[in-house]
């Protein structure tokens, strides 16, 4: 078993935010539109919390989300380093975003994935995140969908 731990950042400093990019950039899902320029457009203003998942002392991935109003809080990136897939950080931090958005008066959480990314998928569903939205694509495994969940 690997001892493992979730560091909680609610103000991304600019040295958080490389260290989100250098992720980004070291995981093969993601391309170039998430680069430090997206993430302080996408989080400056806006109430956020970045999760970074450690193993044995070592980065393994994240989950970074804002606000999108009042009551809902949008779980936007996340990723695993593939070194460090199949040990459970995805659910641990889904969970711990979760409970962090609760505990400050959210009353939903919501997410976009897509058929390309099954694992990411499954792992909503099977965790209660509801299908709210389907935007099509000629090529169905770029069919994103919306989920969301009660807290």
């Amino acid at each position: 078993m690997y001892a493992s731990h979730i560091e909680h950042i609610e103000l991304c400093s600019d040295e958080h935010l490389n260290t989100l990019t250098g992720l980004i950039e070291a995981l093969p899902e993601f391309d170039s539109r998430h680069d430090l320029d997206a993430l302080v457009s996408r989080l400056q203003g806006q109430p956020h919390l970045a999760l970074l998942s450690f193993v044995e002392g070592e980065l393994a991935g994240f989950k970074l989300g804002y606000a999108l109003d009042d009551t809902t809080f949008y779980s936007w990136l996340g990723g695993v380093l593939p070194e460090f897939r199949n040990l459970g950080l995805a659910k641990s931090m889904l969970v711990a975003q979760e409970s962090w958005a609760k505990t400050k008066g959210y009353q939903c959480m919501e997410v976009k994935t897509m058929n390309c990314y099954a694992p990411m998928l499954t792992m909503l569903v099977s965790n209660g995140y509801q299908v709210t939205a389907l935007a099509a694509n000629d090529d169905i495994k770029l069919n994103k969908m919306t989920l969301r969940k009660s807290l």
